[in-house]
């Protein structure tokens, strides 16, 4: 990828006693200097100039260079790489940033930039990313220029434009109308657009038209130093210009040229000039006055804007803008912009539907933070995800399925009675499921709350939902109705947190829990295999033949409410399933079936209950126990990620919850 070649290139790992003001070998910081000097020889060595014909030798080498924006951009995320998924393309180039949006962008680069790369129609059309607020849309456009900047620093990614051309302009549009369909059959390359009014006045008086003189120069885009990278924001529209769109006329100089007309009088920096051959992005773009939005009428459809008293300009861009649910109804309602809508594909951008990626989503958070002292405890995160999830989640029709399950289903658990072709079936249902419910920025507020109020540097999953709560009580724009609706959430998310708690700590207690797990369960499907088969078990020491081991049987089934007439079907689908894991060359083991995996951790943890119970709630514990319990703590501070205050608080809490 070509992210990390450059990571590796311009920045060794980070020295520790660099951050702490250390000497380093007689000086302070001379390893961050020494990079530092390497990253600047790095953008030294970027730089090239030439002629238009030192240009058309590159084109000859590598037609890729003059690639029109969209396929740059196509390019960029493809050379990042993808991945299959449970049958869905995972686009290497987001996965660092955005979680739980996987549908939406395949969609996104399946369905718009590749055929946009490829020509086709739809690069003709703004894209406008519609979403509820904090759901991923301006990461997703942050992701995509930064992507831009970096890959204009690689031989893949390498742009060329006209130097001194305030649009930077590609060299290719020196060449005559007249002669590119003969250049496109020599060379292979398509021709699209014209030279912008200032280059096409300095062709012919400063060049003389003699385009293999015009100097070239390699860009490299950048959105600080506004090159191939444009942002609009609205304000005021009493006081906003169009200016900051289209350039304006230059007043200082208009008396040296004589006339509006002429491209040296006139300013060529609006933001659709400085992001030609990249990424214009419209910000909120519903919100702006109509008279900015009539410019991307052309735009988006010919390619051309007008600016000032001069024809239309060229320009190749991205024109990408974002905006939420309710603007974009209120968009849609008025008949003025029918025009507008015509030119416009909207993408979907909902909330994450998954437990394991809103965790994600909160750690990425958390890191960019300073608060690397604070210790979250294991399950911390996750309680607070499922909270965050369940808002999104609609109710579904089908029989037996409730919001529990389907959550489950999402994130990819196996659920009793459920496939994962199920889950398709289940957001059929409601095609806008996730375009509503408890954004991840409440969510990381109330984290922030309670990460700064903690007094012990450690908060737990019962601090998290306590701040969720109180913050309910903060939050104006929730009816009464939702706030009990979030509530009895939050009660889930409690119930959720307790069972992994029970687990967790009976784990803990159980010295080599997984070990045991498929002892007993190896033992059990040996006692199986034979129940279902007639045949008899052989006794391992004695090789004496015996009968299957019913009591065993009988003990692991009734944990899940197996009952006595059922029992033969449930084994069977057992060695059905045994065998479908066989032919695929999988293993089958006790945490390939729900059901059974639960009635396995029920039945160990019967087995240890009150052991628990009795060890972890006694108020003066005896020496023995007391011995038991440190273990038990430092195998949690060891295997599991608690630090010794939460590791304490969950030996307390979770032998009041087996007490009960």
């Amino acid at each position: 990828m070509y992210e990390a070649r450059l990571a590796g290139e311009f920045f060794a790992p980070r020295d520790h006693r660099l951050e702490t003001g250390q000497s380093v070998e007689g000086g302070v910081g001379l390893d961050f200097f020494r990079r530092l000097e390497e990253y600047q020889d790095a953008e030294r060595r970027l730089a090239w100039e030439g002629t238009f014909r030192d240009y058309l030798e590159l084109v000859r080498k590598n037609p890729r260079v003059c690639q029109l924006a969209h396929a740059r951009i196509y390019n960029m995320i493809a050379a990042a790489g993808v991945e299959e998924v449970k049958g869905r393309k995972r686009y290497r180039f987001f996965s660092s940033e955005l979680f739980g949006l996987d549908r939406t962008l395949e969609k996104l680069v399946e369905e718009y930039f590749h055929p946009a790369a490829r020509r086709l129609d739809v690069r003709k059309r703004i894209l406008l990313l519609m979403g509820p607020v904090s759901g991923g849309k301006s990461t997703l456009v942050n992701m995509l220029k930064r992507g831009l900047e970096r890959y204009s620093r690689t031989d893949a990614g390498a742009v060329y434009g006209i130097k001194g051309c305030p649009m930077h302009e590609e060299p290719l549009h020196l060449i005559p109308r007249e002669l590119r369909g003969e250049f496109e059959r020599e060379y292979g390359v398509y021709i699209e657009g014209e030279l912008c009014p200032v280059c096409r006045l300095r062709l012919e008086t400063e060049f003389r038209g003699r385009i293999e003189e015009v100097p070239v120069e390699r860009v490299l885009f950048s959105e600080e130093k506004r090159v191939g990278i444009g942002t609009f924001t609205p304000s005021d529209p009493k006081s906003q210009d169009i200016a900051e769109l289209t350039g304006s006329v230059d007043f200082a100089t208009i008396t040296e040229y004589g006339s509006e007309s002429d491209p040296r009088a006139y300013r060529f920096d609006g933001e659709l000039n400085i992001a030609n051959r990249g990424i214009m992005e419209f910000q909120e773009m519903l919100k702006c006055d109509e008279r900015f939005l009539w410019n991307l009428l052309s735009l988006s459809e010919e390619g051309n804007f007008k600016a000032g008293r001069f024809a239309l300009i060229y320009a190749d861009e991205l024109i990408i803008a974002h905006s939420n649910e309710a603007e974009y109804r209120a968009f849609v309602s008025n008949k003025k912009n029918e025009a507008l809508l015509s030119r416009i594909i909207v993408l979907k951008v909902p909330y994450n539907l998954r437990v394991s990626d809103e965790i994600k989503i909160y750690e990425k958070l958390i890191r960019q933070s300073d608060l690397k002292e604070i210790h979250i405890a294991p399950h911390a995160l996750r309680t607070a995800a499922v909270f965050s999830v369940l808002s999104r989640l609609k109710e579904s029709r089908k029989q037996g399925v409730d919001i529990i399950k389907k959550m489950r289903l999402y994130d990819g658990e196996n659920v009793e009675g459920l496939q994962e072709k199920d889950a398709a079936e289940l957001q059929a249902e409601h095609p806008d499921e996730g375009m509503s419910g408890v954004d991840p920025r409440y969510v990381i507020n109330r984290l922030c709350s309670a990460l700064i109020r903690s007094k012990t540097r450690c908060i737990g999953a019962l601090d998290v939902l306590r701040a969720i709560r109180n913050g309910l009580d903060q939050h104006p724009s929730i009816t009464a109705e939702e706030r009990e609706r979030l509530l009895d959430f939050i009660s889930i998310a409690r119930r959720e947190y307790d069972e992994i708690a029970r687990r967790e700590i009976q784990k803990a207690f159980l010295h080599s829990f997984e070990e045991a797990a498929r002892a007993l369960f190896d033992n059990y499907l040996d006692n199986v295999e034979a129940y279902c088969s007639g045949f008899k078990m052989q006794d391992p020491v004695t090789g004496e033949e015996l009968e299957p081991d019913e009591r065993l049987m009988r003990s692991i089934e009734e944990q899940i409410g197996i009952s006595d007439a059922a029992r033969k079907a449930f084994r069977e689908e057992l060695l059905i399933r045994l065998s479908s894991y066989a032919r695929k060359g999988r293993r089958f083991d006790y945490t390939a079936h729900e059901q059974l995996r639960e009635a396995i951790e029920r039945k160990l943890f019967a087995d240890l209950k009150d052991v628990v119970k009795i060890t972890a709630v006694a108020k003066t514990p005896d020496p023995e126990r007391l011995k038991r319990l440190n273990a038990v703590s430092e195998k949690l501070v060891a295997e599991y990620g608690y630090c010794p205050v939460c590791a304490n608080e969950l030996l307390r809490y979770a032998g009041n919850l087996l007490n009960r």
